[in-house]
């Protein structure tokens, strides 16, 4: 991926005044707002064969790693009123139409789900001579796991007549860049981690073809491109095609200018002139580091402006946090004694004025360091800044309550969940930037409470309908170019069909999906061992909790059989389940699911529940507690209504049970809500408060020592600040009634919206004495619903009303 507005990869740019920038944001506010919905598909290219071509590079391996750059010039007899393409590439493409950056893509899919994006391009057409130019690159084994891809090419396709003669074919030219190989390639190893997010690039400004995306620009010497021998055909049609297409459903990412905040370190005095838009010149025959901090985690496209610098070399380091020297991040706003580590790019300046240095790709960092060698000649650094980008969610939820320290937990929070939301969502965007559904559960509740947004979600959900193996589960996280199956996060997918179903109104969207849930249903029933009425041995990597207790994060039993934790997550997917398949009349699976789960919730309580300790075991042998046995146990209704505080203390109070870790956390607070003991949330925030003490600026994946600064499924207090704390809930299916039933704890008063399908739905609570308290209620459009405190249930209609009980 790349820039959207003058951030070209690597591009000469002409002097202008110290605010260029001002007009570079104008071109961003008109082109972001471009999404792929908004542009209409003439229905023929919805249904058959397209007659544009996949073109490529004559002469290239074409699955190995290389940049190319595609020209094709058109000659308008008159600016066009609409000018429609649609448009893809593998791996990916960057857009530009007479130098303006326009889009890019495509929206990571599968090679049999292959995204296209629609642009109108008349907004920067004009009369006369016209260049359409994309810059494509294939990261070949160098790609992001996330990254699935068939070989090198680029398609363009006009809407209708009047747009074909754009059509990629061999009258486009092209031309194959050797300025870019590939860095960081060892970013694992340097971090001693699991990385899947692809490498660095390492670029000889010597050898690139600056300007080469203006109109002016001489390709005489270019190649024509290569015809592939491939159909474009939509999915369902065609025959021999490499890939088939289908509509991008989500909008371009958001792109904004930010600028870095501090020199933390230097070898050089006024080093921060260049974050600050001031150039500063640097001598020849020097080595040079610079250490900036953003004083936030973000991802962005960083932003390099040079001149001169010939023979020098620019290394730019991307981390969360620095290390000392026993390898630990300690507090993340502290960098005496610590060094950073991580993925990095390489520029070699030409020695040319105001060349630009960009990667293909976002990078994630809070800490950037540069270190810098220069040649025989003086190096300026004109500026450095960066993109900011990330899916386009608008934070329509607001929150404030008499504790103001929840503040900084609500914002670093929305922070968090901003960072993992792209293409698809992220478990965390540093280290992997894979989208697994156990994360994709939590992170779509948050999209829905906090900006109402379901289009990323929905693409989850098909995303992971698409990753099913043979044997009928989903791949644990997808797309992917690696198979991991984790059983229990397809229980987890068809969790996230119920959510759906209980806050959106789009049957046909669901039903496709039923009986491949069903499918996922079937696996588990057909491993119930009957002789114990539990889940026997499984395979594959049942994943459960990163807690010190399970072995790779997997339960006692779940491989060698008898897994109260994973038997009881089954249960509760299948009371889930009941519920869903009841309302699209298939009451005899929904009867047989409802069944089953009592079943199995019963054995498991009668096998592995220890009375006098009023604690579910792991397994049957009761060798082993944790606290997910019993959090499950509750969510499955194993443990008996009148038993279930008892239980949920015992959870809370025993530190010898083994702990869930900041994801199953999501869960305990579930349990908690169920087990009518909600008011207890409020005082289980302390993780996320030791976070911000910590110096963290979003929040990690376990705590330290941890691998990811910025983890989803840490980001729950989003939700929970409106769902627990202010105790909104959809109580139909489609969010079409409301329950508001708040547990505020100790704080004396909350106000908060949220996003609803009928509008904004506000509350603004404040206690009265020991036990009243005092609401202000709007619902919005035809909401209906019912206001629950300490007992009593009031009646809640559209509009503004208040209650006092």
């Amino acid at each position: 991926m790349n820039k959207l507005l003058s951030m070209r990869p690597l591009f000469t740019f002409r002097r202008a005044a110290r605010k260029w920038w001002l007009a570079a944001a104008l071109v961003l506010a008109a082109v972001s707002p471009a999404f792929p919905q908004d542009v209409q598909i003439s229905p023929s290219l919805l249904s058959g064969q397209w007659n544009a071509h996949w073109i490529s590079c004559p002469g290239i391996a074409p699955r190995d790693y290389g940049v190319y750059h595609f020209r094709k010039t058109l000659l308008l007899p008159a600016k066009p009123g609409h000018f429609t393409v649609h448009v893809s590439a593998d791996n990916r493409y960057r857009l530009y139409v007479n130098g303006t950056p326009v889009g890019r893509g495509p929206a990571r899919g599968d090679l049999y789900h292959w995204c296209f994006e629609s642009y109108d391009l008349a907004p920067y057409l004009k009369a006369g001579k016209n260049v359409i130019a994309a810059l494509v690159w294939n990261m070949g084994v160098d790609a992001p796991v996330a990254q699935l891809s068939n070989q090198t090419a680029f398609l363009l396709q006009g809407d209708t007549r009047a747009e074909q003669s754009a059509n990629s074919d061999n009258t486009w030219q092209v031309y194959h860049d050797t300025a870019y190989r590939s860095c960081a390639t060892d970013m694992g190893a340097l971090l001693h981690s699991y990385t899947a997010v692809g490498v660095g690039d390492e670029v000889n400004g010597a050898v690139y073809p600056w300007g080469w995306e203006q109109p002016g620009y001489d390709d005489a010497s270019w190649l024509p491109a290569r015809v592939l021998p491939a159909m474009v055909a939509i999915t369902g049609y065609g025959t021999d095609n490499l890939w088939t297409l289908v509509p991008r459903t989500i909008p371009q990412p958001e792109e904004r200018l930010q600028r870095l905040q501090a020199v933390r370190r230097a070898t050089v005095k006024d080093a921060g002139d260049f974050i600050r838009g001031q150039s500063r010149t640097l001598p020849p025959h020097s080595n040079i580091r610079i250490l900036l901090d953003q004083r936030f985690e973000t991802n962005a496209y960083p932003v390099l402006k040079v001149s001169g610098g010939k023979g020098a070399s620019i290394r730019l380091t991307y981390a969360e946090a620095l290390f000392d020297a026993q390898g630990r991040k300690g507090n993340r706003n502290e960098v005496d004694g610590k060094d950073i580590r991580g993925l990095y790019d390489i520029f070699y300046p030409d020695g040319g004025a105001q060349r630009i240095f960009s990667p293909l790709w976002f990078r994630t960092y809070r800490y950037l360091q540069l270190d810098i060698r220069t040649g025989g000649e003086p190096l300026t650094i004109d500026d450095l800044y960066g993109l900011y980008t990330a899916y386009p969610f608008e934070h329509k939820a607001t929150f404030a309550s008499s504790d103001s320290s929840l503040k900084a937990i609500w914002e670093t929070g929305w922070r968090t969940a901003r960072l993992c939301a792209g293409e698809t969502y992220f478990d965390c965007p540093y280290y992997e930037q894979l989208q697994y559904e156990a994360d994709t559960r939590i992170q779509a509740l948050i999209s829905l409470y906090n900006a109402g947004d379901d289009r990323l979600m929905r693409k989850a959900i098909n995303d992971f309908y698409n990753s099913r193996v043979p044997e009928g589960l989903t791949q644990g996280r997808y797309p992917s170019s690696r198979l991991q199956v984790i059983p229990t996060f397809s229980l987890f997918w068809v969790s996230m069909l119920y959510d759906y179903w209980m806050h959106r109104t789009d049957d046909a969207f669901l039903e496709k999906y039923l009986d491949a849930a069903a499918r996922v249903l079937k696996w588990y029933a057909m491993h119930v061992d009957s002789s114990r009425g539990m889940l026997g041995p499984m395979k594959w990597w049942n994943f459960t909790d990163w807690n010190n207790a399970f072995s790779n994060g997997v339960p006692d039993g779940a491989t060698d059989g008898h897994s109260a934790v994973i038997t009881l997550q089954y249960a509760y997917t299948l009371n889930q389940a009941s519920a869903l398949f009841a309302y699209f009349g298939r009451k005899e699976e929904a009867e047989r699911y409802r069944r089953l789960a009592a079943s199995l919730a019963q054995h498991t309580y009668r096998q592995c529940f220890d009375a006098t300790r009023m604690e579910m075991a792991n397994t049957p042998e009761k060798q082993a507690f944790s606290q997910h046995a019993g959090i499950m146990a509750v969510l499955a209704d194993a443990v008996p209504a009148d038993e279930q505080q008892k239980v949920m203390r015992r959870i809370l109070d025993d530190s010898t049970l083994s702990q869930a870790t900041f994801y199953y956390r999501f869960y305990l607070t579930r349990a908690l809500v169920k087990a009518g003991m909600g008011n207890l949330y409020y005082g289980q925030l302390k993780p996320w408060r030791e976070m911000l003490k910590n110096g963290l600026t979003t929040f990690a994946e376990n705590p330290d020592p941890t691998r990811s600064d910025c983890h989803a499924w840490s980001a729950s207090p989003n939700y929970d600040f409106l769902a627990t704390l202010c105790g909104i809930m959809p109580s139909a299916p489609g969010f079409k009634t409301v329950s508001i039933a708040p547990e505020p704890g100790s704080l004396r008063e909350i106000k908060a919206s949220m996003p609803h399908p009928y509008g904004t739905l506000s509350v603004h609570l404040r206690r009265s004495g020991e036990h009243g308290i005092h609401a202000e209620i709007v619902l919005p459009g035809r909401l209906t619903g019912t206001f629950r405190w300490q007992g009593k249930t009031v009646s809640l209609k559209p509009g503004k009303q208040t209650v006092d009980l």
